[in-house]
């Protein structure tokens, strides 16, 4: 279950009692919506699908995959057909690698979404065990489908641009600084992470 629009709330309001550039910008701004995905396989498959191309393109895959496997296939599935019926679909050969790769730490009893380690930085390693999903894919899947709440993606660069705008900095840190400069909204930098990104889309800023 990720983090729910009450939990949001809740955790936004007590960072804010700390940092009063908060307080400020959830007066101008409000606050974020939830953002919530299935915990699971779909979730990271969809997202091996959608790197590098449009929305549009990621669900023409994914509607060509059900088409394919079946509406609720499984690993093995996907594992069972071969490089051209997956080419048909849309799948790159790479892309092809990393789905492969997903399915088969499944299959092997490596990979288990329903007891991830409950150290965050432990199942990030374990989630980065699978091709093609790095450190920003899993920390944004603990983020929006696990809802753990002190996830902080400090390689995303609205979330560096957004704690630009919030501390008012003259450039947008880089990686290493925005994590640095995140350590004091711990336990709920889940919660600021999401506030970030709604601030930087926001129009009226």
């Amino acid at each position: 279950m990720g983090l729910t629009a009450e939990k949001l709330r809740e955790d936004l309001d007590a960072l804010a009692l700390r940092e009063p550039q908060l307080a400020s910008a959830l007066d101008r701004v409000g606050y974020p919506d939830a953002r919530i995905r299935a915990p699971g396989f779909e979730t990271l498959l969809r997202t091996i699908v959608g790197q590098q191309v449009s929305v549009a393109s990621a669900a023409s895959v994914w509607t060509k995959l059900e088409a394919e496997l079946g509406p609720d296939f499984a690993p093995a599935d996907l594992l069972a057909r071969d490089y051209d019926a997956l080419r048909a679909c849309g799948l790159s050969r790479q892309k092809q690698g990393y789905a492969r790769s997903l399915c088969e730490l499944m299959i092997a009893g490596e990979l288990d979404f329903d007891n991830l380690p409950a150290d965050d930085e432990e199942a990030i390693a374990l989630l980065t065990l699978i091709k093609g999903i790095g450190r920003w894919s899993a920390e944004i899947y603990l983020l929006f489908a696990e809802g753990r709440p002190d996830i902080w993606p400090a390689g995303d660069l609205a979330v560096q641009e957004g704690v630009k705008r919030l501390l008012d900095l003259e450039e947008r840190p880089a990686e290493k600084t925005t994590r640095k400069l995140a350590e004091p909204w711990s336990p709920q930098r889940g919660a600021m992470a999401i506030f970030t990104w709604h601030f930087y889309a926001n129009p009226a800023l």
